[in-house]
């Protein structure tokens, strides 16, 4: 959303008329031609800065009414689905007009406890975003093995991955120092980069996970996926609130858009940093510096 075109024209328009009425005012005062050219530029560049300012602001409330309006929407259309699906499953227990077999109540209370699971991801994701937005993120930092946390992480999703048919490796430097950093956060981390290579990779693809000291400062996460990819047009976003990809959406797979935004935040805190590689159709490699205790 941009600033207003009138505004524009209006800004304009007082400096034009407050530059002649100071030239012309200050012929009538000021003996020197030069002296009145200097006062006249004064005028027109303090009413400058003064219309960048004002334009600025206007920008600046346009862009945070669009990031409202877009928050409203994203979150209403993230929680409807799941809210829906638990309305009907339980319309259909509850109906008398439904006789559900004993077999299939399970998989309809698996249904449910899924998209409970699924509204309580967004909702944390928000409440993280809502503390970074306030500065109000808690670094709990102290000493830890971030090998061990990515390798417990990995184990943790070896399941998630063999059933959708992706081989999912580790690779960690052996003797690799602690790092001084909040863990509890470093796990959002590693969770987010992980889940999404192996939701964003087709069954028979492969997630690898490296982790190895980069410099003598330095260790260094990468998660690598033969996935989707990113299209190239997307790239420049990718780190952005509530951004999706346009083949991520059409892989009708979950996500609010929030979790590499977090990653990002979390990572820049620790005094680290992240970046990725990524071809469309061919998978995406994150990395993610992490300075030594």
């Amino acid at each position: 959303m941009q600033c207003p075109q009138f505004l524009f024209l209006v800004m304009g328009t007082v400096i034009i008329l407050t530059s002649i009425v100071s030239y012309l005012i200050g012929t009538r005062l000021v003996a020197e031609e030069e002296i009145v050219v200097l006062i006249v530029l004064a005028v027109s560049v303090f009413l400058f800065i003064l219309a960048f300012i004002i334009t600025r602001s206007f920008e600046r409330l346009a862009e945070v009414s669009k990031m409202k309006s877009e928050f409203i929407n994203i979150v209403s259309h993230q929680l409807r689905s799941p809210l829906t699906n638990i309305k009907w499953t339980f319309e259909i227990l509850s109906s008398g007009e439904f006789e559900v077999p004993e077999s299939k109540q399970e998989e309809y209370f698996v249904n449910v406890k899924d998209n409970i699971a699924r509204m309580v991801e967004l909702i944390d994701d928000l409440l993280i975003v809502s503390r970074i937005e306030q500065g109000r993120l808690p670094m709990r930092k102290k000493e830890f093995s971030f090998a061990d946390l990515v390798s417990s992480q990995v184990s943790r999703y070896k399941v998630f991955a063999q059933a959708s048919h992706i081989e999912l490796s580790l690779l960690i430097e052996e003797n690799l120092p602690e790092i001084f950093a909040d863990p509890s956060l470093l796990k959002l981390v590693t969770e987010n980069l992980i889940d999404n290579a192996i939701r964003y990779t087709r069954g028979g693809g492969r997630v690898e996970v490296f982790v190895k000291k980069r410099d003598k400062r330095n260790i260094i996460l990468s998660v690598k996926d033969s996935g989707v990819g990113i299209p190239q047009k997307d790239q420049k976003y990718i780190f952005q609130k509530f951004f999706r990809a346009e083949n991520a959406l059409k892989q009708r797979t979950r996500g609010s858009g929030l979790g590499l935004y977090v990653c990002k935040t979390i990572i820049s805190k620790a005094g680290g940093q992240i970046w990725f590689k990524s071809e469309q159709g061919r998978g995406t490699a994150f990395y993610a510096t992490l300075p030594i205790k």
